[in-house]
């Protein structure tokens, strides 16, 4: 199993609205893969953890890399896994103002939470995800 975190920039800044049709259409095809992981959007600046087996994070990375909608795509950490750190595949963004959150399956609240701490996973991958916090308010 692959753990691969990477960052880019969004090609143009996403309304709430349409982070949330994004949930909705990335979690059914991330299940099928066997893909977990987060993403965290800000700002138009994006940090994201893929894990899964290695052909499909490996795939979807290169989907990723591809995709138009992503600018300066870097990989930062590429490591094999025996465990997953996140067993479930979600997403966070910081401006929900416009959006209903509760009923959305796969919203991630970490760049609301103001206790800063960070969910199981390796230490590097947390420290990244909590600078992203701190920068992204």
């Amino acid at each position: 199993m692959l753990s691969l975190t990477y960052l880019s920039s969004a090609a143009h800044l996403l309304s709430s609205t349409e982070l949330a049709e994004l949930l909705v259409l990335w979690r059914p095809r991330n299940h099928e893969r066997h893909i977990t992981g987060l993403l965290l959007y800000s700002g138009g600046n994006i940090i994201q953890t893929l894990e899964g087996p290695d052909d499909e994070v490996t795939s979807t990375f290169a989907d990723i890399a591809r995709d138009p909608r992503h600018t300066g795509v870097i990989e930062v950490l590429r490591d094999p896994i025996e465990e997953r750190a996140f067993p479930d595949w979600s997403m966070g963004f910081n401006d929900v103002s416009d959006v209903d959150t509760t009923d959305i399956e796969g919203f991630n609240d970490y760049l609301l939470l103001s206790n800063g701490q960070a969910g199981p996973g390796r230490q590097q991958v947390q420290t990244m995800f909590e600078i992203f916090k701190r920068y992204n308010p």
